[in-house]
């Protein structure tokens, strides 16, 4: 899914697991008494920058558009025709998988060396399935620049030995390698139906559709069994229930085709298993069923062992898929979505898969028509997608996210997002309880172009409506993030609350800004979080709009080493600038949280911090006394308020009685200024100033008007802090 409709633009200007990064791998190391984040692999990833090359090494790079912002670790090697990049294999190997990138047009090969002896092989490599345009998703640009090629390698190696990639003919960048064991190829279960028996062609040179269909007709109750082989579909299969389709494993039983299953009902028991799906789909056309599933496999069914490349969505989800499991995949290079359950998901779970090259939200629950319930995505292995989040929750009730690894999103997404964007109705907003428990973010958060700001590692998002769940979030690592690490955002620009959030236990190192930007009203409760490497402060609190409330955050002890406020809402802090010593001259009050005991109609109490001298709070009328309270954001030594109404001549004359009262923790208030009558007169320019007491110290500071001589109300146009006398 998308961020489909742009916020609007921005007046100020825009003990858990541990992460080792050794010898070029990325490995979960899990905390006592925690299970380790991210899938179970077969195979062992190498990033390509940690090898031995005569190439060019590229990146770091986190900007949109470029290729080095893709790569997994945001780096990689660029070879020229005649250069290699060389591995030290680290494990027992027959396979390899290779993630790399050719410019736009090109093909071309890598030639294959084993301990410098060139094999026969070769591991073809094109531009056929990258470069994709989305330029209906506002802030898309060309992006999907990788691709993955995989080989049987035809011989075993051992932890130690060397393979090299050598480019023949064309500029190729070599991303990351997987090397891996893979077993020798399954026999025919007992009393299966072949699809060959049936007519299909394993070499591909005919279409074997009807094949499979009269295979799946013959053995209702059974397997249908997928020998070693290519097999070409040229359309989809349906009516596929209480079957189980079994290939000899996913490196020998491969079909090529675009849309595999396209059903919109099953009555279910449907499993399938250990083989490949290679798709065609070299550009996103939402309105084509481009997906390895499209619909409902019906209850009880399952996917494990599967290879899913070059397809739309891997696997897009509707209608009855209750209990669903859907284990042990992966899931490559799609052009939007790895897996979407879009609403009614009951029971389903998501497992131990590994997706890579997402064009869109890698694992998403969409809860459209009716809400997605009691489902979850745990120990899955995300790397790289790169126009939104690596798991995103739109909506749904009881909804877990455990264990995941999840790494290198690039624009439009975080790690992980917990979200009320709806997209279109009917959606249903998350209720019950909303568990993110034990997740692993490495390099995760992006800027988003729309917002023209950045967005959080975690992100819990009330785009469209309040946040009223319960959301748990505990036991969370975010690693080398290139902003924030949580975000509380209201991403449609409307102010929308995010309510009942509680942090507990994370660590988090080298974030590039903060560790918490709160961009929205609402609450958080932070227990357990020790930050270490903070690049600008521990906490962006600016809510936007400045007029829709104040986000609260509430110590719950075992905190450290965030403890600092970003000093300026009319700036956002940058990666590592530190966070600056704050003009002298500035006004403290601008943009920052403020609340009143009563509203009049819209003139809320933002609009006296807002910046714009014509808009104006103004408390209930006839309800004297009436108080208006900022939170400065960090105690002040407070000099001197200067009190606005609009400048028009159509406001007459009027003199306010105020009191001036301040806090340094938002509970107690001790008087500052006893009350006093203002006058305010546009002869002057409507303005009082307000002389503090030397010693004057608050964070939090009220208002309580008592009289207005014109207007049965309290009113202000803006209120100006400023450490000047």
């Amino acid at each position: 899914m998308q961020q489909s409709t742009p916020r609007d633009v921005r007046r100020v200007p825009v003990v858990g697991a541990a992460v080792a990064l050794a010898a070029g791998m990325l490995v979960a190391l899990a905390p006592a008494a925690h299970a380790a984040a991210g899938a179970n692999l077969p195979f062992t990833s190498v990033e390509a920058e940690s090898a031995t090359t005569d190439g060019t090494k590229i990146g770091p790079d986190y900007t949109q558009g470029t290729l080095a912002s893709e790569a997994s670790g945001r780096k990689a090697v660029r070879l020229g025709s005649g250069q290699r990049v060389e591995f030290t294999v680290p494990r027992a190997a027959n396979a390899v998988n290779v993630a790399y990138s050719v410019p736009d047009g090109q093909s071309g090969t890598l030639d294959v060396y084993v301990n410098g002896t060139r094999l026969a092989k070769s591991l073809p490599v094109t531009s056929k399935y990258s470069y994709i345009d989305t330029g209906w998703i506002p802030g898309a640009r060309t992006h999907h620049f990788f691709d993955d090629a995989r080989l049987l390698l035809g011989r075993d190696v051992q932890a130690g030995d060397r393979i090299a990639f050598q480019s023949t003919g064309t500029q190729v960048t070599v991303d990351v390698a997987d090397f891996e064991q893979v077993a020798a190829a399954a026999s025919q279960p007992a009393g299966s139906v072949s699809v060959t028996s049936k007519g299909a062609d394993p070499s591909g040179q005919s279409d074997s559709t009807q094949a499979f269909r009269d295979a799946v007709a013959a053995a209702q109750g059974g397997v249908v069994w997928i020998p070693p082989g290519d097999y070409r579909l040229t359309s989809s299969l349906s009516g596929v229930q209480n079957v189980t389709l079994q290939g000899a494993g996913s490196w020998y039983s491969v079909v090529h085709t675009s849309r595999f299953i396209d059903q919109s009902s099953s009555s279910g028991n449907v499993h399938i298993k250990d083989f490949a799906v290679l798709g065609e789909v070299t550009e996103r056309v939402d309105s084509n069923p481009d997906n390895f599933v499209n619909g409902s496999l019906g209850p009880g069914s399952s996917v494990s062992g599967m290879w899913l490349q070059h397809l739309k969505v891997g696997l897009w989800l509707m209608g009855n898929n209750d209990n669903l499991v859907v284990e042990n995949n992966r899931i490559l290079d799609t052009t939007a979505d790895g897996l979407n359950l879009n609403g009614t998901a009951r029971g389903v779970r998501v497992r131990n898969n590994f997706l890579r090259n997402q064009g869109d939200d890698s694992l998403a629950m969409w809860s459209l028509y009716a809400p997605d319930t009691n489902s979850s995505f745990e120990n899955n292995t995300i790397s790289q997608p790169n126009l939104a989040n690596g798991i995103a929750i739109y909506g749904g009730t009881d909804i877990a996210v455990r264990n995941n690894l999840i790494s290198d999103t690039n624009a439009l997404g975080s790690g992980i997002a917990i979200s009320n964007q709806k997209f279109l109705d009917p959606f249903h907003p998350l209720a019950g309880t909303i568990t993110v428990d034990g997740n692993t973010l490495v390099r995760t958060g992006a800027m988003n172009p729309n917002w023209n700001h950045p967005m959080g590692a975690l992100r819990v998002d009330s785009y469209d409506s309040a946040i009223n769940a319960t959301v748990s979030i505990t036991n969370t690592t975010i690693t080398d993030s290139p902003y924030g690490a949580f975000e509380f955002v209201s991403g449609g620009g409307q102010g929308y609350p995010v309510r009942n959030v509680t942090v507990d236990g994370a660590t988090v190192r080298n974030t590039g800004t903060v560790v918490v930007q709160a961009e929205a009203q609402g609450a958080a409760t932070f227990r357990n979080v020790t930050a270490t490497g903070v690049g600008a402060a521990g906490v962006y609190n600016c809510p936007y709009p400045a007029s829709s409330g104040s986000f609260a955050l509430t110590d719950g002890g075992g905190n450290s080493g965030w403890s600092s406020t970003w000093s300026d809402c009319s700036t956002w802090p940058q990666p590592g600038q530190g966070n600056p010593d704050p003009d002298p001259n500035r006004n403290l009050a601008k943009g920052r949280p403020a609340t009143a005991t009563g509203s009049q109609d819209v003139y809320t109490p933002g609009k006296a911090v807002d910046g714009d001298p014509n808009s104006y709070w103004e408390s209930t009328n006839n309800a004297f006394p009436q108080s208006w309270t900022v939170d400065l954001g960090s105690t002040e030594a407070v000099r001197r308020l200067v009190l606005k109404l609009p400048p028009s001549s159509a406001w007459g004359a009027r003199t306010q009685t105020i009191t001036v009262l301040g806090s340094t923790d938002g509970a107690t208030y001790s008087t500052v200024v006893g009350p006093q009558g203002y006058r305010f007169d546009p002869a002057t320019g409507n303005t009082a100033t307000v002389s503090l007491p030397a010693g004057t110290s608050l964070r939090h500071l009220r208002l309580t008007v008592s009289a207005n001589t014109g207007w049965p109300a309290g009113q202000f146009s803006e209120v100006e802090a400023y450490l000047t006398s």
